[in-house]
C-alpha cells in the first residue's frame, strides 16, 4: 500500500508499505480523506509540536474519515477518532479523556496516523456517518470537534458577543458554530486578507486586521486560534471586564505571552483548550445534518497521496484555507 512519511522537517516521502495487520480490537480501515492540521504543519515545520519531538519517521494525518472493510461497520463510510485515551488514569475517569496523560494519538510521536490507504484502528474509535455525507466533510469532523469543545469551554450564552482571533479553518468553524449557538454580534481578527473574506462569509459582523483590534470591542468571549503571543494579546485587550478567553491556537514554542495587568483587572478568565472529547462526534454530524455549519466549503486545496509533499507546501504556505488529501 502507499504511505506517506515525515522523515524530518519539510521531508516527506511516499512509500510503499505492507498493509498494517490489526491487532485484538482493531480494524482495517481504507482511508478515503485526511485533513492537515495546523498541528500536522507544526511537525512538518518545526520538527514537533510543543515539547514532543520527531525522533523517528512518521505518518502524519489525525483529520481522517474512511471506510471499514472489518467488523461491526464493514462497507460502512467512517470518522475516525484519532485520540485513544488510556480510560484508566484521573483525567479520564473524570470525563476528560481529551487530557489523558498516556494518550496514543494518531500521527502524534510514534504512532502513525491516516496518510496511508489502510489504516488498523480501533474499532470503538470508529463513529460511523450518515449516508450523504462526502469524504471530505467526513475528515472535517475532527477539527469541527476541536471547535464544538472550544465552545464548551467558553460557556456561550444567548446574544452574548464573540470574538475570534485566527482564520484559519478552525476559527471560521466557531464563527460559524457562534452563530449557531445564538451569539450576538461576532468580531474576528486575521492578517490574512483572503482569510479575512472567509470570516465574513462564516458570519462574522467585523472583520479586522489584527492592527486594527482595540479596547473598544468589548467582548464576552475571545477565542484565540492564532497560536501567536500578539494574538493572545489582543484577545485581551479586546475582552470585556469578566469575559473568558479561550486560547485554541498552538504556539511554534512552548511559551506563551500576554499582559497578565490588564487580564488581572479585568478579572478575566482564561482557559486552554486540547484537543476535543470522544462524546464530540455525535454532536458534530447533528449540526452538520441540521445545516448549522458548511464543512466542506472551508476546503480549498485537494491532494492526491502521492502528491502528499506538495500538499504540505501547499498548507504551510497559508494560500487557502484546509488542505485535505484524498486516498
Amino acid at each position: 500500500m502507499r504511505v506517506a512519511r515525515l522523515h524530518g522537517t519539510g521531508d516527506i516521502r511516499v512509500r510503499d508499505e505492507p498493509e498494517p495487520t490489526p491487532a485484538d480490537g482493531e480494524v482495517r480501515v481504507r482511508m478515503t480523506a485526511v485533513g492537515i492540521c495546523g498541528s500536522d504543519l507544526h511537525w512538518y515545520s518545526e520538527g514537533g509540536i510543543g515539547d514532543a519531538h520527531l525522533t523517528a519517521p512518521v505518518v502524519p494525518g489525525h483529520e481522517m474519515a474512511g471506510v471499514a472493510l472489518d467488523g461491526a461497520y464493514a462497507g460502512r463510510p467512517v470518522a475516525v477518532d484519532p485520540a485513544l485515551p488510556c480510560r484508566g488514569c484521573r483525567p479520564c475517569l473524570a470525563g476528560n479523556p481529551n487530557l489523558c496523560p498516556n494518550v496514543v494519538f494518531a500521527g502524534h510521536g510514534s504512532c502513525d496516523g491516516g496518510l496511508a490507504e489502510v489504516l488498523a484502528w480501533p474499532e470503538h474509535a470508529l463513529q460511523p456517518v450518515p449516508d450523504g455525507m462526502t469524504a471530505v466533510e467526513v475528515a472535517m469532523l475532527e477539527p469541527f470537534g476541536v471547535a464544538i469543545h472550544a465552545m464548551d469551554l467558553a460557556h456561550p450564552r444567548a446574544a452574548m458577543s464573540v470574538g475570534v482571533f485566527g482564520c484559519g479553518p478552525i476559527g471560521l468553524l466557531l464563527i460559524q458554530l457562534a452563530r449557531a449557538v445564538g451569539a450576538g454580534r461576532v468580531v474576528a481578527s486575521e492578517p490574512l486578507p483572503h482569510r479575512r473574506a472567509a470570516a465574513a462569509a462564516a458570519g462574522a459582523d467585523l472583520v479586522l486586521d489584527p492592527d486594527d483590534v482595540g479596547a473598544d470591542l468589548d467582548l464576552d468571549v475571545v477565542f484565540e486560534v492564532a497560536g501567536t503571543d500578539g494574538a493572545v494579546r489582543d484577545a485581551i485587550v479586546a475582552a470585556t471586564p469578566g469575559a473568558r478567553v479561550v486560547l485554541v491556537g498552538i504556539p511554534e514554542t512552548d511559551l506563551v505571552t500576554f499582559p497578565a495587568g490588564t487580564a488581572r483587572r479585568k478579572g478575566l478568565t482564561i482557559a486552554l483548550s486540547r484537543r476535543m472529547k470522544d462524546t464530540v462526534y455525535p454532536r458534530a454530524i447533528e449540526l452538520h445534518r441540521r445545516h448549522a455549519v458548511q464543512l466542506g466549503a472551508l476546503v480549498t486545496d485537494r491532494f492526491p497521496l502521492d502528491r502528499a509533499a506538495d500538499a504540505f507546501r501547499r498548507a504551510a504556505g497559508r494560500g487557502g484555507l484546509k488542505t485535505v488529501i484524498e486516498i
